[in-house]
């Protein structure tokens, strides 16, 4: 019998004391939450070399002393991760440290196992088959290799970039001269300068100079010092809570965290600096790291500046081409002179060239020619950004009336952020009559993507498996496409537009806003932005006709326009914080006077008990809380007549503070759609839940703390679907569930606490669909037999798609 080498049995346990501590604070703390998930799917995607046949032998055939440090920095590494909920969340300057030494463990870790990766990386080369295991882990590494880590935060590259590489080995030529310590690339908007910077975060050399200190932020025009360093704390120090009351201050906290890291490389990227941004690059210039700028504008007076060309007409026409034509690229059905001249209209810029060939996609030769002829009738398109934008008229002109007002919408929210697919759809619904399901009402979202004026970010893999549509998508839209939207909206007098953008930096309240005294606004859309320095000085604004308000906010404080009062007309309110922390939203009771709205959204903003004026409106239709702090506001709730007669949807996503539901929104009888996911700290549902006659939705995806479902959930006779996916702490389902003799569609993935089903679920005759992981589909393979309609969908467990991914 082969004796078990010493070092294998004790390395085994020390990974498996260590696990055990990294799941026990993981529940317990918040402060290091992120980190600690991170090292717990490290040591989970290494587990199949603890078990695998050899391979772990194949590991610790290195030099004794070698192994032996390793044990030892594992048993400290244990101690390290149970010192986690011992540190106070105020103390910044532990928590850094402290973070620091879990992402060493983390990257330890990687390096001691990385031998075996790579034995399985040649195996995949000359042919030979690996599990399931082997393929994660192996990829894992080799995305973190070198050091290199996703928690930089740099975003993914296109599936297709065409004409950079030239401009790659350029700029990593000058980057790395280190004559200069800020290097600016430059060019329009669209041209390809945050592609590029991309590109240099990913390449190998790059990654292997820098390691894990590539730090990647989107600066955009509103941003200050400050609140570029609370990025930089939160999304890739892993320091969070921490907030600066100055630019100075913020300036001063991040030198020292530099100084303190140690590291003689550390590259800077930000994205989109605007002409009024000159000074904040300055402020960021520290001794011992480089900056990457990407801007639309020459900063001449800072560092070295690369001027990014356009593409050349060979670029030009393989990018055109792989867009028009997506089959192949060949263009047999259209002429090669008419393709040229179209390449030639376009002038190499690949904003255009992209928009124009998705326009184009599968388009007859006619098609091709009219377009050409309405460019080549009016002048030089391509001369400067103002042209370019007339040049991507053409793109949007082509679209029907009601496509085009949804692209038109896009300009409703601030530059650089995500847009919720859900919140443009509420608008759609209530503005242009579209279905309230919102199936079809994805298809202009679709649509908008396939023409490349839009990109979709999924929140969540299986999003598109829910419910058929994309309300769990985000979408992003580039700057310029923005301005077209926003340019083409502003065609008529300000009083005339049927949408209105305002934009106030500081208190500087439009002029033309301050001048009006009797003449009324005829906007039916209409968008406030305000950045970190409003005061929430409002002038009164007469706006009778506007049925969608969006209100886009970045201050700490933020008190709602009086005029809101008079919107009779409104349906749609948006409320969003774009700032670091969620903002306080103060004089929440004009909410009451809109007696006409329908859809209200709340996202990242902090609210006061004061929420019973949002359910005494009686016409309201859809309720949303989007990372709110509603926490101690519905813990004082009680419900009070009367109740919205109306309302259907209820929405409360990851709202961190929610831990518990009150019962009188148990009295919502009416209530169709009750979602309430990614509340982390939520223990415990009303136990009058049942008494939501009418519920056919309910869904409380990874609502972690959650330990049960209540006795009363069997009432809800008109529930179809039911998802509890990732629900960990959920250890039984109650007898009752078997009366849910409705239920069509179970979601029950990542339940891992589930060991068995209670027997009445033979009675859900009409379930169709259980979507659960492998482990769940053997409990739910016992009564398969007894449910004649039942599919099991076994979902895999993809834990890398969203790798250390961090939402801004």
């Amino acid at each position: 019998m082969m004796t078990k080498n010493p070092y294998e049995v004790a390395l085994q346990i020390v990974l498996v004391e260590l696990m055990k501590a990294v799941a026990s604070e993981t529940n317990r703390t918040t402060k290091f939450r992120t980190i600690l998930k991170r090292l717990d799917k490290t040591l989970r995607n290494i587990e199949p070399i603890m078990s695998g046949n050899g391979r772990l032998a194949r590991v610790l055939d290195r030099p004794e002393k070698e192994t032996k440090m390793f044990i030892f920095h594992l048993e400290n590494g244990k101690q390290m991760v149970l010192k986690c909920s011992r540190i106070k969340c105020w103390n910044v300057y532990k928590k850094f440290v402290h973070a620091n030494k879990l992402i060493r463990l983390d990257h330890e870790l990687l390096r001691f196992f990385q031998v075996e990766l790579q034995v399985n990386l040649s195996a995949r080369f000359r042919g030979l088959v690996l599990g399931d295991e082997g393929d994660q882990v192996l990829s894992t590494v080799t995305k973190r290799a070198g050091g290199f880590s996703s928690s930089c935060n740099v975003p993914g590259l296109p599936d297709f970039i065409v004409g950079l590489d030239f401009h790659l080995r350029e700029l990593k030529r000058m980057l790395l001269k280190d004559h200069d310590q800020v290097l600016t690339v430059s060019a329009p908007g669209g041209c390809g300068k945050t592609t590029l910077a991309k590109m240099l975060c990913h390449d190998n050399e790059i990654k292997g100079i820098f390691g894990g200190n590539i730090f990647y932020v989107t600066v955009s025009r509103t941003t200050s010092l400050k609140t570029v360093v609370q990025k930089l704390f939160t999304h890739h120090l892993y320091v969070n809570n921490c907030e600066f009351q100055t630019d100075e201050e913020a300036k001063n906290e991040l030198e020292n965290m530099m100084k303190h890291m140690g590291s003689p490389k550390i590259l800077l990227v930000l994205d989109d600096v605007w002409s009024e941004s000159e000074s904040l690059i300055e402020d960021l210039k520290f001794p011992g790291y480089t900056i990457l700028v990407t801007s639309r504008f020459m900063f001449s007076r800072i560092g070295t500046t690369y001027k990014l060309s356009l593409l050349n007409d060979e670029d030009a026409r393989t990018l055109l081409c792989h867009l028009a034509f997506p089959c192949d690229g060949n263009h047999m059905n259209v002429p090669d002179d008419l393709v040229s001249k179209m390449i030639k209209c376009c002038k190499g810029f690949p904003l255009a060239l992209t928009v124009i060939g998705a326009s184009l996609r599968n388009q007859d030769v006619h098609k091709w020619r009219t377009t050409l002829q309405e460019w080549l009738e009016g002048q030089s398109i391509f001369d400067s950004d103002s042209q370019l934008l007339l040049s991507l008229q053409t793109s949007v002109d082509a679209l029907d009336d009601m496509l085009r007002d949804c692209f038109l919408d896009l300009g409703l929210f601030p530059e650089d952020e995500k847009i919720s697919a859900s919140a443009l759809m509420d608008i759609w619904v209530e503005l242009y009559n579209l279905d309230k399901e919102g199936m079809y009402t994805s298809e202009y979202l679709l649509e908008l993507s396939a023409r490349n004026l839009l990109s979709f970010v999924p929140a969540r893999k299986d999003a598109s498996e829910l419910e058929g549509y994309c309300n769990e998508h985000y979408v992003t839209q580039h700057d310029l496409l923005r301005e077209l939207a926003i340019h083409l909206s502003s065609q008529e007098q300000i009083s005339q537009r049927k949408k209105l953008f305002i934009e106030i930096h500081g208190n500087d309240i439009p002029a033309w806003w301050i001048e009006q005294t009797q003449q009324p606004i005829n906007t039916r859309l209409l968008s406030i932005s305000t950045d970190e320095t409003f005061s929430s000085s409002w002038y009164d604004l007469k706006a009778p006709k506007v049925q969608a308000l969006v209100l886009n906010i970045r201050s700490k404080r933020y008190t709602l326009p009086p005029f809101i009062k008079k919107l009779s007309e409104l349906k749609v309110l948006n409320i969003t914080s774009y700032g670091v922390y969620p903002t306080e939203l103060h004089e929440l009771p004009v909410i009451s006077f809109l007696s006409n709205l329908r859809r209200l959204r709340l996202e990242h903003v902090s609210l006061s008990p004061s929420i019973k004026f949002i359910f005494q409106l009686k016409n309201l239709e859809k309720l949303s809380f989007i990372m709110c702090e509603i926490g101690i506001a519905f813990d004082s709730y009680t419900a009070e007549p009367p109740m919205p007669s109306n309302l259907i949807e209820l929405e409360i996503e990851s709202c961190y503070d929610l831990k518990n539901i009150p019962e009188g929104l148990c009295s919502l009888d009416h209530i169709e759609k009750l979602s309430i996911t990614n509340c982390h700290e939520l223990e415990a549902l009303p136990k009058g839940l049942g008494s939501l006659s009418n519920l056919k939705t309910l869904r409380l995806h990874s609502c972690t703390r959650l330990a049960e479902l209540p006795d009363s959930i069997g009432n809800l006779r008109s529930l179809i679907f039911l998802d509890i996916s990732d629900c960990l702490s959920i250890s039984s389902l109650p007898d009752q569930i078997g009366e849910l003799n409705g239920l069509r569609v179970l979601k029950m993935s990542g339940c891992h606490g589930l060991d068995e089903l209670p027997a009445s679920v033979t009675k859900l005759t009409l379930l169709e669909d259980v979507i659960c992981d492998e482990e769940t589909s053997y409990l739910w393979s016992y009564y398969e037999s007894d449910l004649c309609d039942l599919k099991i969908n076994v979902m895999e467990d993809d834990r890398f798609a969203n790798f250390m991914k961090i939402v801004g």
